[in-house]
This record gives structure tokens, C-alpha cells and sequence, in this order.
């Protein structure tokens, strides 16, 4: 059955790659880009409110003062990929100073227009063009200040043709994050632009399909993302704000959604005010996002537990994140990191035990080892990860690193009473190459005051002996002394706090690690506990006491 699918999965991708080839050729022709070229709306039907894309504009670097630029080197200088993408996609225009004369902005946009309306991969792509389109119609009231006729008719053109560009494409479309981006920029072109109703009628058509597809009954998206739960949060706010603006009906489609995401996001925010690093997270301060939600008086409903199978155990000054979710179905899998049974540690508001984090904003090598189990805080045997990814070109061309094969999580189980606060779970993932079965437990002694865990290991046959690594990074800043009884290390947080990891195994020590989670790698330490399975059962046990 998996070679079956890993097949069909093959055959698809040649099919995706092969029409994107064919494609790339097509657009570069003078008789596509004629195509797109259709009725010139005369004026906008209404300016939506600039402030609704600054949950989208955290890019402090290009907070400048547009008069103090010269327009005619803004697009000469020598830039890295990733500059050109966010100058490309215009975001940025939520970070300019608004009282400036934008004679220089419509300048800069003037020399856009005339350089790349013809067709190039990263100008064009999907994701960059649907930003650009949001972003200057958001901002289109600065823009078109006192601009002349010429202008204001190519700058109209311009996102028309732009906009066609993306609804000839929606269907070859098969990344989740860029189809919700162009869902958003068809809406927003088809409620400005009373000529192209039709696009918002469209996208409303599909994002109603784009929500039953993609998320549980919870609100939780099926790729078991945080980052994905957050991101599709702002584009919803997003469209609902923009259609109320227009004066339309909000579906109930969407305001449910939204209230089932704000309740799933306000559930798996950290102390810290960020997301717990499972399954593609990377870190972003969350408290400019809810001071956005404050701005529309937005109630979000009491929290339900268990979200995206992501446990929270909460007692005083002790926050863990716990994940004990399998991984989500192949076609949803490529930000999927396979750390079955992994946890975040927050002690007093400040991360202390952490995950990797995602390497998407780093490099694609990040990526991919940010996606091992040895870069969660779970256990990992003989070196090796518990899900493999597809290593085919061909499917990563088409649809990133997907998992290749599948687990089951086992005998979930919670408590909380007047002692603990604990929470059990086991996963078969080992079972395969190595018949095991790895079952965990970590508790809050609310009486002792200290973390409780315990990992332990079963199989039926006694050989091979397995090695087996239980890793606890800690997050960057962080480090660790190890005592002189060997088998307890010391964390020190500050001058007045510190806390002490315990463990009756021999082989405890402190190795250098590597973190993913944001726009660079950063160094930190990670405490492992290692050693060999030598009979059927090995039990594991570790704690995390205070020290003051």
C-alpha cells in the first residue's frame, strides 16, 4: 500500500514538474501576456484600510522615509534572493512614513512596472505576486495621492494584469500557504474593482473548499502546524476585515473558522508569547499580532485543551508543551520535524528546554535537519530519525520533503489532581527496524515542586542492543554545569535563579547543539542522556528541580 502511494505520489510529481516547465516557457510568450491584458477599471470602488496588512509587515529593516531614496537605483542594487523577494513582494509599504510625499513611491513603482510586467520566475511567483497585489491595493490610497491620469491607469493595469496572472493559475497551484495568499489577493481585486466581482465571487468559492479540506473539526490545521495555524489566522482576519469594509456579508464559513483558530492559537501561546517549535514553527513574538486582534475588539472564546494534539500542562510557574500527535497525511507533510513525544519547558515566563525550531528561513539544509529527531527534545535510537522524508528530486521539486512513512501514537492518557498534573503517551515509530516501543510520561509535582519524567523502552527480543539518545536542548543563552556527582547538571537562568536536571543514569553530559527557530543559526547546549538497551525494558527516569 505505501509503495502504491509512494508511486502515485511519483507519477503526480512528474506530471507537476513537467507543467511547470511548459508553463515557464508559455508566460515568456507575447501571446500570454496579451492574455492577461482585459478591461481597465476606471477607478477603485473604495480604499481598504492600510492598517489591516501591518500584522503582515514586520520588516523594521525597510522602515524608512520614501523621500530620502533616489527611485531611479531602488531596483540597481546589488541584492541577495531573499532581499529581491521581500522588496518584490511590496510589504514593505506598510512600514513607510505616510505623511512623505509618495511622488518618489509612484516613481519606484512607475520603474517596477516598466522593468517586470513581462514575465520572471521570482518577480511572477505565485507567492510574491499575491503580496504585491495585496500590498498595493491596501496602500493604493497613498499611492494614487495626487497622481495623474497615466499613472493611476498603469498602476490599475498593472495589479489587473497581475491578478489575471494568478486565477489562469489557481488550479496548478498545490502549496496550502501560497493558495490562501492568492485566495486573498483574488478576493481583494474582486471587492475593490467593481468590474471583476466575479474574482471576489470565486475566491469566496474557494477558500469555502480551502477550509473543509485543510482543518480539523477544532480549527487546527491538518498539517499539525503551529506556524500554518498562525498564518492562515491573519489571512482570514484579513478577508473578513476587507469585506466588511465593502460593506458585504461576512460567510459563516469564515466567522467560524476564525473564532475556531483565535481559540486553537490563544491555547499553544507560550509564557514567552511565541509558539511552541513543533512541526514547522519558527519564532515570532506573538504580542504585536494580539494587540492587532485588540484593535477589532475580537473576544476569543475560553480555550479548549488538546489542540492540533499538542498537550498543555500548567501549574504556577510551570508551563510544558507536550506533542503527542502522529504525523499528519502525506500531501500535508512537508514541514512535518518527527518528534513524536517532544516537549517545551517554560519556567517563570522563560523557555528553558526547547525544539530545534524550523530552518525554512535559514537555508534548505536547515530545513532538513531541523526535521531530524535529533533535533527535538525525545529520544532518538541508533542515530536515526523516526520518519524518513522522500529523497526523489523530482517530489521535492513538486512538493518538498514529504514523509515517507507513517506511526501510530499510543495509550494517551492525562491526569490532574491535587498531586500532579501528568500526561502518558507512547509511539510505535521504532517498531519497524528496531521492535520497540517508546512510551513517555512527564508529570508537575504540584507537592514537590519539581518536573517528573520518565522514558521507557520495551521490546520482545533481546537482540541487537540498541543505543539510545534522550536529548533536552535547552534554548540559546541557556547553559549547563555538570556536578561533581556526575549525574546532576545545573542551569543556571540568572543571578538569583537556576535549576537542577537529575538523572540516575551514568551517562549524562552536556554537548553542543544547534537552533533553527530564527532568521539565523544560533549556537546552544543540549543535555543528553545516552546509554545501550541491553534486555527487553529500560525505564529512564530524569526531573528538573528548582533551585533558589
Amino acid at each position: 500500500m505505501i509503495i502504491l502511494k509512494t508511486a502515485y505520489f511519483y507519477i503526480l510529481a512528474v506530471k507537476i514538474n513537467l507543467i511547470k516547465i511548459f508553463k515557464k516557457i508559455y508566460f515568456k510568450t507575447g501571446f500570454y501576456k496579451k492574455s492577461l491584458i482585459t478591461k481597465i477599471p476606471g477607478q477603485f470602488f473604495f480604499f481598504p484600510n492600510p492598517f489591516l496588512m501591518s500584522s503582515f509587515s514586520n520588516y523594521k529593516k525597510f522602515a524608512f522615509q520614501i523621500n530620502n531614496l533616489d527611485p531611479n537605483k531602488f531596483w540597481e542594487q546589488n541584492y541577495s534572493i531573499k532581499e529581491k523577494k521581500e522588496l518584490h513582494n511590496f510589504l514593505w509599504l506598510s512600514s513607510i512614513d505616510r505623511k512623505d510625499n509618495s511622488s518618489t513611491l509612484r516613481k519606484i513603482i512607475s520603474l517596477w512596472n516598466q522593468k517586470n510586467l513581462k514575465y520572471s520566475p521570482l518577480v511572477w511567483e505565485t507567492s510574491i505576486i499575491s503580496k504585491r497585489i495585496m500590498s498595493w491595493i491596501l496602500n493604493a490610497d497613498l499611492i494614487l495621492k495626487n497622481s495623474n491620469f497615466e499613472f493611476k491607469k498603469n498602476f490599475i493595469e498593472s495589479i489587473i494584469i497581475q491578478t489575471n496572472h494568478l486565477k489562469k493559475n489557481f488550479k496548478y497551484e498545490i502549496d496550502h500557504q501560497k493558495i490562501i495568499e492568492l485566495i486573498n489577493a483574488l478576493i481583494l481585486s474582486g471587492l475593490v474593482f467593481k468590474e471583476y466581482k466575479e474574482n471576489y465571487e470565486y475566491g469566496l468559492k474557494e477558500l469555502e473548499k480551502f477550509i473543509k479540506i485543510l482543518f480539523d473539526d477544532k480549527g487546527f490545521p491538518l498539517t499539525r502546524s503551529p506556524n500554518d495555524l498562525l498564518n492562515y489566522t491573519k489571512y482570514f482576519l484579513l478577508i473578513k476585515e476587507i469585506i466588511k469594509d465593502a460593506q458585504k456579508y461576512v460567510p459563516d464559513t469564515l466567522e467560524s473558522i476564525l473564532e475556531k483558530n483565535l481559540e486553537c492559537l490563544k491555547q499553544i501561546t507560550t509564557p514567552a508569547n511565541s509558539l511552541p517549535l513543533f512541526n514547522g514553527s519558527i519564532e515570532e513574538d506573538l504580542s504585536n499580532f494580539y494587540d492587532y486582534i485588540n484593535h477589532f475588539n475580537i473576544k476569543i472564546k475560553k480555550p479548549k485543551v488538546n489542540t492540533g494534539n499538542i498537550h498543555v500542562l500548567k501549574n504556577k510557574k510551570d508551563v510544558i508543551f507536550f506533542e503527542a500527535g502522529g504525523p499528519p497525511k502525506k500531501s500535508y507533510s512537508s514541514c512535518y520535524q518527527s518528534g513524536p513525544l517532544s516537549f517545551e519547558y517554560f519556567f517563570d515566563g522563560q523557555k528553558i528546554i526547547t525544539n530545534s525550531g524550523f530552518g525554512v528561513n535559514i537555508s534548505n539544509k536547515a530545513r532538513l535537519l531541523s526535521r531530524l529527531t535529533s533535533s527535538q527534545s525525545t529520544l532518538c535510537l541508533n542515530d536515526t530519525s523516526i520518519v524518513g522524508f522522500e529523497k526523489s528530486n523530482i517530489m521535492n521539486k513538486a512538493y518538498g520533503f514529504l514523509i515517507k512513512r507513517n506511526f501510530k501514537i499510543l495509550n494517551l492518557e492525562n491526569k490532574n489532581d491535587t498531586n500532579e498534573i501528568q500526561i502518558k503517551a507512547g509511539h510505535d515509530a521504532y517498531v519497524k527496524n528496531f521492535d520497540c516501543i517508546h512510551n513517555r510520561s512527564i508529570s508537575i509535582d504540584k507537592i514537590h515542586n519539581k518536573i517528573v519524567g520518565e522514558d521507557r523502552l520495551v521490546r520482545k527480543m533481546i537482540n541487537p542492543k540498541i543505543k539510545y539518545d534522550i536529548r533536552f536542548h535547552l534554548y540559546p543563552g541557556l547553559s549547563a554545569v555538570q556536578t561533581l556527582g556526575g549525574n546532576t547538571l545545573l542551569i543556571q537562568i540568572n543571578k538569583n535563579k537556576a535549576l537542577l536536571f537529575s538523572t540516575k543514569e551514568k551517562n549524562l553530559k552536556i554537548e553542543k547543539s544547534i537552533f533553527f527557530g530564527g532568521q539565523k543559526v544560533l549556537d546552544n547546549y543540549c543535555i543528553l542522556i545516552s546509554g545501550i538497551m541491553e534486555n527487553n525494558v529500560k525505564t529512564i527516569s530524569w526531573e528538573i528541580i528548582k533551585k533558589m
